[in-house]
């Protein structure tokens, strides 16, 4: 993700209704989200697809650990050896 630049990436809700598609091509180009404001106050965001796709992979992978770290507390876990017997298992069938 880049590191937004609120000197640049804030946007008065106003200015983008008039300037969309530059203000779009803007966030594809250097891929930073666009923080709308509304009434002084941040509003809204746009992002680019790819930098909000590789977000939520980020998300969703530190999810799953957070959901291991948790199994493997509460002593819900199996052995190495168990674990690919599964997995074989399952690309077998």
């Amino acid at each position: 993700m880049r590191k937004i630049k609120l000197s640049e990436d804030l946007t008065p809700i106003s200015e983008f209704r008039l300037h969309t598609a530059e203000l779009v091509a803007r966030v594809k180009r250097n891929r930073r989200p666009l923080i709308l404001t509304q009434h002084g106050r941040s509003t809204a965001v746009l992002e680019d697809i790819q930098e909000f796709e590789q977000k939520t992979e980020r998300l969703e992978l530190l999810e799953a650990i957070v959901m291991g770290l948790r199994a493997a507390e509460n002593g819900e876990v199996v052995s190495h050896a168990k674990a690919m017997a599964e997995l074989d298992r399952l690309l077998d069938a």
